[in-house]
């Protein structure tokens, strides 16, 4: 994977800087808020997705950054949206931007950065880009609206659970891949097979994600193991748990979630089960499935040397322990 680890050195002072300017430009108010949330260390997997996609497209030109960083800051204004909503304590082993801020402060500055990636977007002058971005910001909305509706009536639904990480993850990786092949060309079948990667891997991320909770402890991965299984959200491991149990048992369980009276014996047994099943790995294979399907979509590229890195990033999304 050197090539992918160069591209990221080669991108990340740039993407870097060019949030860290954007957000001293904001109103004090929320600028430190802004600053914790976009310079906490975050991969930068969809920026550096969206200038890969530009360039593997033929687009030469410098004024990429702009619109692989608007993606970023959809991102972070999803995150500071998110912990509010999940009272989450940390976010990448750090106090919530809500915690240490406010909760007030923290709505407003993912307002603000929702409003700045539009902004951004809309200086290039290409209406396919802030299409784009709407639809992104759409799709993510509707997947956390899914999800919280189904953390308040959990289901062992794995149709209702791949359309919850569509929405919540894998959309907005879709849409980052989509807008750095939007900017290069106009032709949509070369956009299309961007963001069929894009998709993909998004799902592949986030199943990875799902199985990293049930596996990595704390001082790892920067959020307590078993984090989903307290705020009741239904990931394929706990799927596949309750798949296996006798159905009065797994019933009960699912009603413990719903009433929010999941007991610690209740979810420390979970958590057993879940080890002792091997269904973390069993997560893991899923997402191998999806990372295979978005290298299969690179075909739409023509060759050069940035198919090469968007492979090797399906397979560290399947690799990464963090």
């Amino acid at each position: 994977m050197n090539e992918l680890r160069a591209s990221f050195e080669r991108e990340l002072p740039g993407i870097n800087a060019f949030l860290a300017a954007e957000a001293d430009k904001l109103d004090g108010l929320v600028r430190e808020v802004a600053r914790h949330t976009l310079l906490s260390g975050g991969k930068r997997i969809r920026p550096v997705l969206a200038i890969l996609f530009a360039r593997a497209l033929g687009h030469t030109a410098g004024d990429v950054t702009a619109i692989a960083c608007a993606v970023e800051m959809l991102h972070s204004a999803t995150l500071l949206h998110d912990d509010v909503l999940d009272a989450a304590d940390l976010r990448r082993g750090k106090p919530a931007a809500h915690v240490r801020f406010g909760t007030t402060e923290a709505i407003l500055a993912g307002d603000v950065l929702l409003a700045l990636a539009n902004k951004l977007g809309a200086e290039y002058d290409i209406p396919r880009l802030n299409s784009l971005l709407a639809q992104g910001i759409m799709a993510t909305a509707e997947g956390e609206i899914l999800e919280l509706a189904h953390t308040k009536a959990p289901t062992a639904d794995r149709g209702a659970y791949l359309r919850i990480i569509i929405g919540k993850t894998a959309r907005l990786i879709e849409t980052a891949c989509r807008l750095g092949a939007a900017l290069a060309t106009r032709d949509r079948a070369a956009e299309d097979a961007a963001g069929e990667f894009g998709l993909n891997l998004g799902i592949a991320f986030q199943l990875v994600d799902d199985a990293l909770d049930y596996t990595i402890s704390e001082d790892e991965m920067g959020k307590p193991m078993g984090g989903d299984l307290r705020e009741g959200k239904m990931t394929l491991p706990l799927i596949l748990h309750l798949e296996a149990l006798p159905q009065p048992e797994a019933a009960e369980i699912l009603d413990a979630l719903r009433e929010n009276r999941l007991t610690v014996p209740q979810a420390e047994g979970i958590l057993l089960g879940i080890g002792q099943k091997g269904l973390a790995d069993r997560t893991r294979e899923e997402a191998a499935r999806y990372a295979a399907a978005a290298v299969k979509a690179l075909d739409g590229l023509p060759p050069c040397p940035e198919r090469e890195v968007l492979a090797q990033a399906a397979a560290y999304v399947l690799s990464r322990r963090k």
